[in-house]
């Protein structure tokens, strides 16, 4: 089985690095446009095999996408980072071109790919993806909700001073930092309602600081963050390729569920061999469908500047 990453930055680099630990493939290609990143970082991983054990080849190459050919997964981080005070929706010009190219030279080399959007702003290139490749809707999925429910969990483990495998919570919603949707009246601690443990204003700060999680990061480090995403995106190839059925929020493209068409926006679905194999339906208060209302008229909102630049 093969395995493709593409983009060879922090994000890529560290997706891929998580993925050959897993050994989970018999081969993994890391593609980058910039001569000799990705074969320089590949070759570096590769170093590690003796220490770490793990048996799956990465090979790196400079914008050679025949070298994918036969990829069962791709993972697509390509695109510029955030920078400080940048928000998603200003990356829309610049990386819209390079997912929709990528995007295309997949497919052509890997006609049955599954493909995994992680580029900025995710919702808006991960309906890109599906209006540009041609693929079944299951087979376009975009990571963002996977990695802001793992912060959601953070900031409730950091709270409750408890175990982050202990707790199931989830945002749904667009992958942004007024978009995201923290469900905190779903979330629970092996079972029990989280909210049995924290007050209102604990509860409205846990959710407030998940939805700014990426920002947060961001001013801090001066890009985006790697490690996290890296990881959401390595644990969701994982499922693809173990047939693991977990259960993750992820962007996927709605056709009247949740009350919504046309659009790519976090809901819960289950990930599997077929991709994303069928949309989790949930029990939302009157408030919570109201943001979520909100969250895809703004997602939807961002998608325009795709038709109004001829993109889609």
């Amino acid at each position: 089985m093969k395995l493709t990453v593409i983009g060879a930055g922090a994000v890529g680099a560290t997706t891929a690095d998580n993925l050959v630990r897993r050994n989970i493939a018999q081969e993994i290609v890391l593609l980058d446009i910039k001569e000799g990143v990705a074969e320089g970082k590949a070759q570096d991983m590769m170093q590690t095999a003796a220490l770490l054990g793990f048996d799956s080849k990465i090979t790196g190459v400079t914008n050679d996408y025949l070298q994918t050919a036969g990829s069962t997964v791709a993972v697509v981080t390509s695109g510029l980072p955030r920078k400080p005070g940048m928000t998603r929706e200003e990356l829309i010009g610049t990386n819209a071109g390079i997912v929709k190219s990528v995007v295309e030279n997949l497919v052509k080399h890997s006609p049955d790919i599954i493909i995994l959007i992680v580029s900025n702003p995710m919702d808006t290139m991960t309906y890109l993806a599906f209006k540009s490749s041609g693929l079944p809707k299951n087979r376009i999925i975009g990571m963002g909700g996977a990695l802001d429910s793992a912060r959601f969990k953070y900031q409730l483990a950091t709270k409750l001073n408890a175990s982050p495998n202990d707790l199931n919570a989830i945002v749904i919603g667009g992958h942004g930092d007024t978009t995201m949707i923290p469900l905190i009246d779903h979330a629970t601690w092996n079972s029990i309602p989280v909210t049995n443990f924290l007050n209102e204003v604990e509860q409205e700060e846990i959710v407030k600081k998940t939805m700014v999680g990426g920002a947060t990061l961001t001013a801090l480090i001066g890009t985006s963050a790697w490690y996290a995403p890296g990881a959401a995106a390595a644990a969701m190839v994982e499922s693809i390729v173990l047939n693991q059925n977990r259960l993750f929020t992820a962007s996927v493209y709605l056709e009247g569920e949740f009350g919504e068409e046309d659009i790519n926006i976090g809901v819960p679905v289950l990930i599997n061999k077929n991709g994303w194999e069928r949309i989790v339906p949930l029990q939302l208060s009157d408030r919570e469908k109201e943001l979520f209302k909100a969250s895809a008229d703004a997602v939807r909102n961002m998608n325009t500047v795709l038709k109004e630049n001829n993109l889609i």
